[in-house]
């Protein structure tokens, strides 16, 4: 699978789906952001889901509450659209009905969009943050990036000139996925002349380090440095700063350590999909960070 990457610019449409929450508005911002520097549109789009609901409703108060559920998707949508002009940007909107992440996948194919930008959930307690169903469908099915930001509970908007991509975290396993999310990553970092932090975790769950012999311990973390220069030396070539580092612990921990510890605004990785039946699954570190990261996420697939 190819990530589509135009020549003169990597994004050149940009889609916010919105369900109408006042956390939703925390997405609009960095459409904003993406469509300002790479001059691209800005489109909205609000499903309304007609598989939810109850389902002991009479034929008109089925078709009361769709009307209700249209009128709150044009106003969502105008929301976005008003937003984008303020900027001088094209912007485009529209109101679907049916399952919510087919019917964002089916506007990605129908409107050549190049990224999606979407919502996650903020959760306190045990279970941290979780997962909105829709998003994590589209991350995990999406032939395009997916921009997970984090809803703030407060439900405050975040302007465009608040949005920053200054330092970039890359995590990376030395696969073909994240060979693909590091590319995203610097082309993106090259418009914004970001600075680059390429990271390998070493999964001691994987590998059982206490007993393992240092020359074990040794080969993984060469292959960690290995991979994390393969990435520094393609952003020299871009002419970008770079830092690399090699790390033992639980992937997700490591990486959310990190990411908070170099002050990062965004971090990239690859969803690591595999392919299941008519489906593919979201790789367990990607689906942690992307629930728990408080900086936006960019997945590529």
């Amino acid at each position: 699978m190819t990530v589509r990457i135009e020549q003169y610019g990597m994004f050149s449409t940009v889609l916010v789906p919105t369900d109408d929450s006042a956390g939703a508005d925390a997405t609009i911002g960095h459409a904003i952001k993406l469509g300002d520097t790479y001059g691209a549109a800005v489109h909205a789009l609000y499903v309304v889901d007609t598989g939810s609901g109850p389902i002991d409703l009479s034929n008109d108060e089925r078709a009361s509450v769709r009307e209700r559920s249209e009128g709150h998707g044009r106003e969502a949508t105008i929301r976005v659209t008003d937003r984008a002009e303020e900027h001088g940007i094209d912007a485009a909107r529209e109101v679907r009905e049916g399952v919510p992440y087919r019917e964002i996948l089916s506007y990605v194919a129908d409107n050549d969009v190049d990224i999606v930008v979407m919502g996650t959930h903020g959760r306190t307690g045990a279970d941290r943050v979780r997962l909105g169903s829709t998003t994590e469908r589209v991350i995990t099915r999406a032939d395009v990036p997916v921009l997970s930001v984090r809803r703030p509970e407060d439900g405050e908007p975040t302007p465009a000139a608040a949005v920053s991509y200054d330092r970039i975290v890359v995590p990376t396993d030395g696969s073909d996925h994240a060979e693909r999310a590091a590319e995203t990553a610097l082309d993106l970092a090259e418009k914004y002349d970001a600075e680059i932090y390429a990271v390998y975790v070493v999964d001691p769950t994987t590998y059982d380090l206490e007993d393992a012999p240092r020359s074990i311990i040794g080969l993984l973390e060469e292959g960690g440095r290995n991979a994390t220069e393969a990435i520094a030396e393609l952003a020299r070539d871009r002419g970008l700063d770079v830092q690399t580092n090699v790390r033992r612990g639980l992937p997700a921990e490591v990486l959310l350590g990190y990411a908070s510890t170099v002050d990062a605004d965004l971090v990239a990785m690859g969803t690591r999909g595999r392919a299941v039946g008519s489906g593919r699954l979201l790789g367990s570190t990607t689906a942690r960070v992307v629930r728990r990261s408080t900086v936006p996420v960019l997945t590529v697939s």
